[in-house]
């Protein structure tokens, strides 16, 4: 690895400490500066940010986080790495490091600024979250950030690429993951990362996505739960018609389904993978009544 991408510094330090990315975490650190500063790029940082980054590793980018937001709250798995990142980010106060999973911690205590700041009033509730997300937590990871209470204004996340075309994908190419992505923001690719900018070398290459929260999600006249109760029907039997996986996923007859198609002007002989997000809106108002 050149050591222009990576400073050898680090990895001196790493090695030392016994700190090797680990394959069962999916650590693949991005080593390139030129995509690190796209990243921080895409979010559009101000002094008046709070940015939630999940993944920091050794702590490159929230580097440059830092240098721009102001309070960086990073969010770290690896137990190895906690007392490294503490110790390089021991002189900037505006920087909290949490030991913990993305998956379970309270995202809203810590965005809130209770565990940095117990006497300060609460800020303002706006976040941004920058990631580079570990393949085999992606779609739960990207779930439970779009759910978070509270939720993010924008996220900039690093995944890889199959996953980042699957998310901004229109139809005939929709995906659950697509409609989720999209029921709650707007999404866009705005960087291609080769498998080469990482280290360790992934075998894949990667992308960033950019989400931008709407005001109010896609589907307002049905909540959230009722909304992907039908869809994950939908999407339960992708290359069946819409007639047959409906049915099936909802526990109602075929001619049940037909009729809230029907209801809702959709063939029932289309799969689920062709609809737009406004004929699923439409859809879930038809079978929730």
């Amino acid at each position: 690895m050149e050591s222009s991408a990576f400073p050898a510094s680090f990895l001196s330090q790493l090695s030392t400490l016994g700190i090797h990315p680990k394959k069962s975490l999916g650590q693949n650190f991005l080593v390139d500066p030129t995509h690190r500063a796209r990243i921080v790029a895409a979010a559009g940082l101000t002094p008046n940010d709070t940015v939630l980054e999940v993944g920091p590793g050794p702590g490159v980018l929230t580097e440059l986080i830092a240098q721009q937001a102001g309070r960086v709250v990073a969010v770290e798995l690896d137990d190895r790495l906690i007392p490294f990142l503490r110790a390089r980010f021991a002189d900037q106060p505006h920087v909290t490091i949490v030991h913990g999973d993305i998956l379970t911690i309270d995202i809203g205590y810590w965005v809130l600024g209770i565990a940095s700041h117990p006497q300060s009033p609460i800020p303002n509730t706006s976040y941004k979250v920058i990631a580079n997300l570990p393949y085999y937590i992606t779609s739960a990871a990207i779930r439970r950030l779009l759910e978070a209470t509270p939720p993010p204004d924008l996220l900039v996340l690093t995944v890889q690429r199959e996953v980042a075309e699957r998310m901004v994908a229109a139809p005939p190419e929709m995906s659950l993951l697509a409609l989720g992505v999209q029921f709650y923001c707007t999404a866009q690719i705005v960087d291609r990362i080769p498998a080469g900018a990482f280290y360790p070398r992934p075998k894949v290459d990667s992308a960033v996505v950019r989400l931008v929260r709407r005001e109010e999600p896609a589907a307002t006249e049905v909540d959230a739960e009722a909304f992907f109760r039908v869809a994950r029907a939908g999407f339960g039997q992708p290359r069946k018609q819409l007639r047959n996986s409906l049915a099936a996923g909802l526990g109602v007859r075929p001619d049940e389904a037909e009729r809230w198609l029907a209801a809702a002007g959709i063939a029932p002989q289309r799969r689920a993978e062709t609809l737009s997000l406004l004929e699923w809106r439409k859809l879930a108002q038809t079978v929730t009544g």
